[in-house]
């Protein structure tokens, strides 16, 4: 190895998590701090454990049930109902004129 290019190795690097739970570990570095553990991790725990950030657990929740109240509609069924609104367009004033012409006869 060469001199004076590798970062200093410390054998006793103290892991705290956020839980509480400290351990040793070697590492470049003197002291780590970590978010989660095998002490409070759901996998290893079995526990369901959900961390928010800024409500987006809610926010997905929201997205998903609005999505779900959508009713899907085929396409063809789309279009039926497009021809049909289509067809209920204001009539021009000739148009009018001739429908009470028809009607009086």
């Amino acid at each position: 190895m060469k001199a004076k290019i590798h970062p200093q190795y410390y054998a006793d690097c103290q892991v705290s998590c956020a839980c509480g739970n400290t351990f040793t570990t070697g590492s470049t570095l003197p002291a780590i701090k970590i978010d989660i553990c095998s002490q409070c991790h759901p996998f290893f725990t079995g526990k369901m454990k959900f961390i928010d950030a800024m409500g987006r657990v809610e926010k997905f929740s929201q997205q998903f049930k609005a999505a779900q109240a959508k009713k899907f509609v085929k396409k063809s069924d789309r279009k039926k109902k497009k021809d049909q609104n289509d067809n209920k367009t204001p009539l021009t004033l000739k148009e009018m004129f001739d429908q009470e012409k028809k009607k009086s006869k």
